[in-house]
This record gives C-alpha cells, sequence and structure tokens, in this order.
C-alpha cells in the first residue's frame, strides 16, 4: 500500500537501524532524488528522525537517518492508509451506481 522506493528504504532502515542518505543510495541502489523524496515522505509521516553529520572537509553536513516509531506502527499506518483510500474508492464506485 505504499510506494516501491519509500518500501525500499523502509525496510533498508529497519534492518540497519540508522544510515545516511549516501548508505541507502549504495545499499538498495536508488539514486539520490529518489532517497530524498522517499525519507521526505516519511518524515512527513513521523516515520524517521534525522541527525546532521559535520563533514570533514568542507561543504554541507551529511544527514543520518533512523526509524522514529516502532515498525508495527508504521506497518499499523500504512495498513489505515491502504483502508481509508480502499473505502473511498468504493464510496466513488456506489456514487456512480446511483448516477447509473
Amino acid at each position: 500500500g505504499t510506494k516501491r522506493n519509500v518500501a525500499k528504504v523502509l525496510v533498508y532502515l529497519i534492518n540497519t537501524k540508522e544510515a545516511t542518505s549516501r548508505a541507502i543510495e549504495r545499499g538498495i541502489d536508488l539514486r539520490q532524488p529518489e532517497v530524498s523524496l522517499a525519507i521526505k515522505y516519511m518524515a512527513g509521516q513521523g516515520w524517521v528522525t534525522s541527525d546532521e553529520i559535520p563533514s570533514a572537509k568542507k561543504g554541507r553536513p551529511n544527514k543520518k537517518y533512523a526509524l522514529a516509531i516502532p515498525v508495527k506502527d508504521i506497518m499499523a499506518s500504512i495498513e489505515k492508509n491502504t483502508r481509508d483510500e480502499a473505502n473511498q474508492q468504493l464510496a466513488l464506485v456506489k456514487k456512480m451506481k446511483n448516477y447509473i
């Protein structure tokens, strides 16, 4: 019930506890923008936290990501969202039947 890239990042973080975006990219063979979008979605859901790691050289600091809530709570959230979407679709189908 979730996007493939989000699912990949989620499974990766479940197995590694915490990782940088670079490690995630390499670990699941995604490009940086794909990882960034998946992390942004997950952060918006409250599933991940991030900490900045100062860079050894000049430039931007790296970010380290970890799951913010237990996996069972994340799965419950995914299940609820999927159920809600299915109910919305069924409601639209019923509405269409009334017009026919």
